[in-house]
């Protein structure tokens, strides 16, 4: 299934319409720039209430999106981490908020040096389809609590979702404060080309490279959050069991479809054979059936579900082993979208399961001789969103903290560091630029405005023209040196 077919008026309506608030929202904030603390935590626990009162109705819509998406997976990922993203921020948000005092060079005094930090104006966000809430209001509290205006475009692959996010923030914000808007893939290409003051994408690498050339022509600034083939590095005297019951939690959640699930294994050669062993085990203590396990989440939709089937087929086609794992030996006809987690043995370069990022619960597992090798092979590569390490030992931890570079790291844990508040999140490189979440979030969406300020007695003058005086020659004996 691709894009829904949307008639071509409906698309210039939609676009009529975002026009017509991205302007609103622009002249609100003109009228409006410097929102007070009180009116940022006010804006703030109003989210959060909409998000209590209706998690059954929005983990409903996300499941009905999906065509069967576990609402615990909703709970656990989308509405806690949003809530507990709110808690954060509103504990915080005072001292973030009040100037900060920068040295003054004894070349300047008497004077003082701040910063302030300004709201940047109206902030777009563009939403993907994998976590429709919780990529919806994460930006959303960075964006608030800096005290932006916002703009949402939701995936078009997700309706049941936006038409009910729609629905509740239109109910509890004013269009010109906070609004979302609907829509294909040309709605989303006229929102892109918006002179936002700020522009936050998650999704692909390849839209990513589109969204950052059409916010070039405005001089938007941009913070992309992608993909990538993030890394599972398996260190030789782990404990088996650990590392994989770990690995297949990341993995498995959400069906795979996540932008920082393990995307590969790397494990030690000698122990790949324990390593497919106790993932066996692992999956099938939580999964043990899938088919109708409401906990197991299906493929989004038939062209992802055809995507990943096809990069199934062409390991399949260039010898790669593949071992399926259908703990209760099921029949899962396509139509059910519910994919077994895959494991592929024996993957060479040029198969696309290793070339691509999965989105899915398909698991190359590769192994390697030496550390070194491992992070030879991952060095190799783009830089990904995430890496996870799984090992005990302090020197092998930091060896590999200090060889390798991505966006984010978790040793002995895999996805995790995305729910720490205290945390900045973003990708570096292929996996994206620019972060957010916690002080970052609020830094992010800030105009750090530099204010140097004197009073009445200027020091200044003593280097006025004309040129050549004694007071010169003592400035340039005292400061260039």
């Amino acid at each position: 299934m691709g894009a829904p077919e949307v008639p071509l008026q409906e698309s210039h309506t939609h676009i009529h319409t975002m026009h017509r608030i991205f302007s609103a929202q622009q002249q609100a904030f003109r009228q409006h720039p410097l929102p007070s603390l009180s009116q940022r935590t006010d804006n703030l626990n109003r989210l959060k209430r909409v998000l209590l009162d209706n998690q059954t109705r929005l983990a409903a819509a996300i499941d009905q999106d999906f065509g069967g998406r576990s609402h615990d997976e909703s709970r656990l990922a989308e509405v806690m981490p949003s809530v507990q993203s709110i808690n954060y921020v509103l504990r915080h948000l005072g001292g973030w908020m009040k100037p900060c005092r920068r040295q003054v060079s004894v070349l300047f005094r008497p004077a003082s040096n701040r910063v302030h930090y300004h709201p940047k104006g109206v902030v777009g966000v563009i939403v993907p389809w994998n976590y429709p809430l919780y990529l919806t209001v994460g930006p959303l509290v960075a964006a608030l609590a800096a005290g932006n205006r916002v703009l949402i475009k939701m995936s078009e692959y997700t309706p049941h979702t936006a038409t009910l996010v729609h629905e509740l923030f239109a109910a509890t914000f004013p269009e010109d404060l906070v609004a979302v808007v609907q829509g294909e893939a040309e709605v989303a290409a006229e929102f892109s080309r918006l002179p936002f003051d700020h522009l936050l994408f998650t999704g692909a690498t390849s839209v990513g490279r589109l969204v950052l050339r059409a916010a070039a022509d405005n001089l938007t600034p941009v913070t992309l959050e992608l993909g990538g083939k993030s890394p599972a590095l398996v260190a030789r005297d782990v404990p088996m069991a650990d590392a994989a019951q770990r690995i297949v939690f990341g993995k498995a959640l959400n069906a795979g479809q996540t932008c920082i699930a393990p995307d590969y294994v790397l494990c030690p050669a000698d122990r790949v054979a324990a390593f497919v062993d106790q993932v066996r085990r692992q999956f099938a203590a939580m999964y043990p059936t899938l088919r109708d396990n409401p906990d197991y989440t299906a493929i989004i939709n038939d062209r992802q579900y055809q995507r990943l089937t096809a990069l199934l087929d062409d390991a399949r086609a260039k010898g790669a082993d593949l071992i399926e794992l259908n703990p209760g030996a099921e029949n899962l006809a396509p139509g059910t979208r519910k994919m077994p987690l895959t494991l592929i043995l024996n993957a060479t370069d040029d198969m696309q399961v290793l070339q691509d990022e999965i989105f899915g619960p398909l698991l190359p597992v590769i192994g390697y001789e030496q550390l070194d090798d491992a992070i030879a092979y991952v060095n190799d590569r783009p830089r990904p969103l995430a890496l996870y390490f799984f090992g005990y030992d302090k020197a092998q931890q930091r060896r590999v903290t200090d060889n390798t570079i991505s966006g984010g790291m978790c040793i002995n844990d895999a996805l995790m560091h995305v729910a720490q508040d205290d945390l900045p999140f973003g990708g570096v490189g292929d996996s994206g630029m620019g972060h957010y979440h916690g002080k970052e979030g609020f830094l992010t969406f800030s105009h750090a405005r530099a204010i140097f300020a004197k009073q009445r007695f200027n020091s200044g003058k003593f280097v006025y023209p004309p040129h050549g005086t004694a007071m010169h020659r003592l400035v340039y004996k005292l400061f260039i040196r």
